[in-house]
């Protein structure tokens, strides 16, 4: 997680417009909003009245920006055992939302039969599939694409004309890594 995030994190935890902010810091909601998605970075002075406004002890940012996570690993024996809800499919994420920003990636088990959404609201999205166990059709667009074990692909996301989905007879595993 870096600076940007971590401040986005805690106003947001803390129900604060980029507008209350501003207004209590002096700052503009330009350079704040530059500031979460890490564009600019601020001085110590404007981050100790970012942190006072949003509520958060300027030390204890800087302490879980060095205490944080910069690995995260998912075991193959971690796959056994996964309960999968009715929805038919179930994710295990790599690392938590307040760390993805700019990559999602996750370990996806999709039962027979069933289907997993497409991410909403994308623009100029990429992602890639890599199928670790079993079979998968991928619909993309026009193009209907048997997937088995081992096969891997990269494609440019289309939310409204694509499916993944388990047309097979055994659980389906997925690595999916994807573009913010």
């Amino acid at each position: 997680m870096n600076l940007g995030t971590l401040l986005r994190h805690h106003r947001n935890s803390n129900r604060l417009t980029l507008k209350a902010v501003a207004e209590k810091t002096g700052v503009s909601e330009g350079f704040l909003s530059q500031v979460e998605n890490n564009v600019k970075s601020p001085s110590v002075g404007s981050l100790m009245k970012i942190c006072e406004a949003i509520g958060v002890n300027p030390g204890d940012v800087l302490d879980q920006l060095q205490n944080q996570e910069d690995l995260f690993l998912i075991r193959q024996s971690e796959w056994t055992g996964v309960e999968i809800p009715h929805t038919g499919f179930a994710t295990r994420r790599f690392c938590p939302p307040e760390v993805r920003n700019t990559l999602d990636s996750a370990v996806l088990f999709i039962e027979p039969g069933s289907a997993i959404p497409v991410r909403k609201n994308l623009k100029n999205g990429q992602e890639v599939l890599c199928l670790l166990q079993g079979t998968l059709e991928l619909v993309h667009g026009d193009k209907a694409i048997r997937m088995v074990q081992g096969d891997a692909v990269h494609l440019w996301s289309q939310p409204e004309r694509q499916m993944v989905s388990n047309q097979g007879q055994e659980l389906a595993v997925v690595l999916w890594v994807g573009t913010m």
